[in-house]
């Protein structure tokens, strides 16, 4: 599959990239990868990417306070900032009071590091990406090793966007955490703040005999270009507001489409039986609005989705609200513009000649109730299973996380998945290895048929 994507006005585009095999994701380059660089005497400000409409909506007087700090020192800053900071605590050259307020409490969230001052003063809560909530073992202990030197103090929490967040981390470690996350190919980057969380698809991708298409290699690819290899793409820094994006293969809807800024939800045209993804917008839930997402109208081809999703990145950048934060989600853009408009923007932004199709309307002959992931479940691969483990709200500690890498490696193929319920899945357990591996001692803490509380 080959992927074009136009170039912006600012004349910043993606360059043409291989569609991978899956388990070798590659992206061929990225033009937004330039390291950031910021004068000694001004730091660079968050205006760089946007439009001159949305450098205006971000600088006027009623923009809201998070978008003046992004006017003042762009969060991308933090990326370079973070590491060195670490290092000057580390080494004793400066002091935590000497520190930006905003930096600490607003723009190192660009980094996926938050403070919480009140609670946990001059700790951190480190949320990751992991795309489509797979996670190696080897990811595993490595998560484990950067929260055991806390001791108590140190935790982790398996998220809704079937994600791990570290908590406990200090500063004058983040330097080292942040490379080893990469070299695991993780990265903290971008995780927090107005940018695009998570990326889910199904925790049963590649296992599921009902899936209609396998949502892991897509995701790691769009992971890539949007969060520049895990190092930070200062293109899609500066949101109005964050997005989360989802891809649902199958009826159950595993990622919650629903409750998603973005959804693409895999379908089968009647008339061509061609693979096509409806495209829905708008969900999410706060404590101003609640909305399910609507949909757009219009379905994209497999080769469609990630210029879809950039296009319409691009257009949420540089046309949507920064004034009311609790109004700045993107469905307030796509009232504001109308559904047809807006999809209209967002081809003509894919390029020229763009044609978008029509929603598909696809009905079933049978009725279809969402299955249930956790307990022992007989993948499409004969002779393999998938165990799925309740975490009570997430909680996991350093043991948990090396329990879980000993658990995959010793019954399984050195992976699992993580859920947007917050639990975790143990895949490509052998038939004959089945159960000892329900006798293990971790599940007398986690269970696999938990029941009904």
């Amino acid at each position: 599959m080959q992927i074009n994507l136009q170039l912006n006005s600012s004349g910043r585009g993606i360059a043409a990239c291989q569609r991978p095999q899956r388990g070798c994701v590659k992206v061929m380059a990225t033009a937004t990868l330039e390291p950031v660089t910021a004068p000694a005497t001004k730091p660079a400000s968050g205006l760089k990417h946007l439009s001159p409409e949305a450098q205006a909506r971000a600088s006027e007087k009623g923009a809201n306070k998070f978008e003046k700090a992004k006017v003042q020192k762009c969060g991308s800053t933090m990326w370079t900032e973070v590491p060195e900071l670490a290092k000057l605590l580390r080494e004793g050259n400066t002091k935590w009071e000497d520190l930006s307020l905003d930096d600490v409490d607003i723009r190192m969230k660009f980094a996926g590091m938050f403070h919480r001052g009140k609670r946990t003063p001059k700790r951190f809560m480190m949320r990751l990406k992991l795309p489509n909530g797979e996670v190696t073992s080897e990811q595993f202990r490595y998560a484990a090793s950067c929260i055991k030197p806390y001791g108590a103090d140190g935790c982790a929490d398996i998220t809704t966007r079937a994600n791990l967040q570290l908590r406990g981390v200090k500063l004058e470690d983040a330097d080292r955490i942040i490379e080893g996350l990469i070299a695991h190919n993780m990265t903290s980057f971008q995780s927090g703040m107005d940018s695009v969380r998570n990326l889910t698809g199904s925790p049963i991708a590649g296992l599921d005999p009902h899936e209609l298409y396998d949502t892991r290699p897509i995701l790691y690819e769009m992971n890539n270009v949007l969060f520049g290899n895990g190092r930070g793409n200062e293109e899609f820094a500066n949101l109005p507001r964050k997005l989360n994006i989802c891809i649902s293969p199958t009826r159950d809807d595993f990622p919650h489409t629903q409750i998603n800024d973005l959804g693409f939800e895999a379908v089968k045209d009647p008339a061509s039986g061609q693979l096509l993804f409806n495209v829905v917008v708008g969900g999410y839930f706060s404590g101003q609005r609640n909305i399910m997402s609507v949909p757009l109208g219009v379905a994209v081809t497999e080769e469609q989705l990630i210029p879809f999703t950039v296009a319409l990145l691009r257009v949420f950048r540089d046309h949507g609200p920064r004034g009311n934060r609790a109004k700045t989600r993107l469905i307030w853009l796509i009232e504001q513009l109308g559904f047809e408009p807006f999809a209209n923007l967002v081809a003509e932004t894919m390029g020229p000649g763009t044609k978008l199709h029509a929603a598909v309307h696809a009905t079933h002959d049978t009725p279809w109730e969402r299955r249930d992931l956790l307990g022992v479940h007989q993948q499409k691969q004969e002779g393999l299973n998938w165990v799925g483990v309740s975490v009570p709200a997430g909680r996991i500690t350093a043991e948990d996380l090396e329990d879980f890498a000993r658990v995959a490696d010793t019954y399984g193929g050195s992976t699992a998945r993580l859920t947007p319920e917050e639990n975790i899945l143990f895949v490509n357990i052998p038939d004959a290895k089945l159960q000892a591996m329900l006798t293990d001692p971790l599940f007398q803490k986690f269970k696999v048929n938990p029941g009904m509380w």
